[in-house]
């Protein structure tokens, strides 16, 4: 009579090894249950896989433009917002300039030229308005303050020195001695003259701007750039600048009344072309504004239409893996039990 080797160990390795399967397809499953698609989506796709990854690509991309887009939203709603405070500032210097018809007191004239140096002052702060960390009306200069103060005093503006110095040898020119000696046909030759310094780009960027022509521009889709700021070389700002300043500068001197008029016409003329070209750039990045969100709606669409096809190829039923994972845990949770029964099965129990 012959007795064989009786063992368990062999029972117990395939056991073993299933258990393992079974963890890591449900490691697998849950995984899948999350995210809503493949864990291994190479394997499932196989040549299809460079599909899905351009796909996700392209996603990426759309994606990325909506980002932009939404920093370029608040970039141009910012940029309407300064606009508006300098507009506002024209409206009010020119109402402060009409009132001014008639009057000839010291004092009322004083007030009339501090008011219309608050509204030079709100004038030059909406010019330097930044955002994130870039000035608005810089132009792609867009790290340098774009306007200068007229106020400033430390080092001297060199706005304020030039017009000094215009008005000097405006003075020698003709060879007064007091402002009151100045006529109105004078006058006008003078504000004429000052006119075309101020529409000189050497002159405009040498006082008053720091500002680049060029305007930022910003990509709202794959086909499509807007125009995303303006900057203070503008026509509108360089004449609201010369009215602002003469309004400042010579409304309270001692003229005669008609010369007053003339420069207070001249600065009300200048303000009101002025309040029509800070408007034109406010419609310029208003029509900005509505591409942006023209090409919002695009994206969004494409992105539906990228994501509803890369769910189609990578996808599965979350409720077929949820009930594959319930089965799962019933089969590991027997395997555990069979494999602790196992393991006590020895000879030695029964001797």
């Amino acid at each position: 009579m012959k007795t064989s080797f009786v063992s368990n160990m062999s029972l117990q390795n395939s056991m073993r090894l299933t258990v393992a399967k079974a963890q890591k397809e449900m490691l697998q499953l849950q995984e899948e249950t999350v995210t809503g698609r493949h864990s291994d989506v190479g394997a499932v796709l196989g040549a299809k896989t460079a599909r899905t990854l351009n796909l996700h690509r392209d996603l990426q991309r759309m994606e990325s433009l909506k980002s932009t887009n939404a920093l370029t939203t608040q970039r141009l709603s910012a940029s309407q917002l300064a606009l508006g405070q300098m507009s506002g500032a024209a409206n009010d210097a020119m109402e402060v300039l009409i009132a001014l018809s008639g009057i000839t007191s010291a004092d009322q004239l004083a007030l009339a030229q501090e008011s219309i140096g608050k509204a030079l002052s709100t004038f030059t702060a909406a010019a330097n308005t930044s955002f994130s960390g870039e000035y608005l009306f810089a132009g792609i200069n867009s790290d340098v303050m774009p306007f200068k103060d007229y106020f400033q005093t430390s080092p001297a503006s060199p706005a304020k020195v030039a017009f000094d110095t215009e008005f000097a040898n405006f003075m020698m020119a003709n060879g007064y001695s007091s402002t009151e000696e100045i006529t109105p046909a004078a006058m006008e030759s003078f504000i004429a003259d000052l006119e075309t310094s101020f529409m000189d780009d050497s002159y405009w960027e040498t006082n008053w701007s720091n500002a680049s022509d060029e305007n930022m521009q910003s990509r709202v889709s794959a086909a499509e750039t807007v125009q995303s700021s303006t900057n203070t070389n503008a026509e509108g700002m360089r004449r609201m600048a010369l009215g602002l300043v003469l309004g400042q500068e010579l409304l309270a001197l001692g003229l005669t009344e008609q010369t007053r008029k003339t420069v207070s016409d001249a600065a009300i003329d200048y303000m009101g072309r002025a309040i029509s070209g800070v408007d034109g750039e406010r419609s310029k990045l208003g029509i900005s504004e509505a591409r942006v969100t023209q090409a919002n709606v695009s994206l969004n669409a494409q992105i539906t239409i990228l994501s509803a096809s890369i769910q189609d190829m990578e996808g599965i039923d979350t409720y077929e893996a949820a009930t594959r994972v319930t089965t799962l845990e019933s089969q590991l949770s027997l395997a555990y039990t069979l494999t602790s029964r196992i393991q006590n099965l020895s000879l030695l129990n029964y001797l």
